[in-house]
C-alpha cells in the first residue's frame, strides 16, 4: 500500500502517464463526459467529494502549466473562481471560451475525474507541464 499521495489507482495511473501538454478534466457532478473519454467517478453524493478537495489533491501531484475554465464561472460561480485565482497563478488561467466550447475541449482530455460538486461551472481542464528545464 502507498504511504502517501493519491491512493486512487486510476488517478495515480493517469497522472503518471501524462506527458507535457496532456490534459485531464476535474468535473462537477453534472458535466457530460464525451464518449470514449475515460471517466473516473469519485462522486458519492451531491457535494462529496468537492471540486476543491479533489483539485487540491491532484495539484499536489501534478505539474500544471495551464488551467482552462469556462467564462460563465465569473457570474455563475465567483466563489470557485476566487479559489482558482488563489490556488494558481492567474497567468496560467484561461477563461477565453464559453461553457459549450469548454465541453468540446473535454473530448481531447486523457480522463475526466467526476466529483460530487453541485455548484455551477465548477469544472477545469488541467494541462500538464514539466518539472525540469
Amino acid at each position: 500500500m502507498k504511504r502517501n499521495g493519491i491512493l486512487n489507482s486510476h488517478i495515480s495511473k493517469i497522472l503518471s502517464d501524462l506527458g507535457h501538454t496532456d490534459q485531464i478534466a476535474i468535473a462537477d457532478a453534472g458535466l457530460p463526459v464525451p464518449d470514449g473519454v475515460p471517466k473516473i467517478d469519485l462522486a458519492l453524493k451531491l457535494g462529496t467529494p468537492s471540486f476543491r478537495e479533489v483539485l487540491n489533491v491532484i495539484a499536489e501531484d501534478m505539474v500544471i502549466e495551464k488551467v482552462i475554465i469556462a467564462s460563465e464561472i465569473h457570474e455563475g460561480n465567483p466563489q470557485t473562481l476566487a479559489y482558482l485565482n488563489e490556488k494558481f497563478d492567474t497567468q496560467i488561467i484561461d477563461d477565453s471560451q464559453n461553457h459549450e466550447q469548454f465541453k468540446a475541449l473535454t473530448q481531447q482530455v486523457k480522463a475526466v475525474i467526476r466529483t460530487g460538486e453541485a455548484t455551477p461551472y465548477a469544472n477545469c481542464i488541467l494541462q500538464s507541464g514539466v518539472h525540469f528545464g
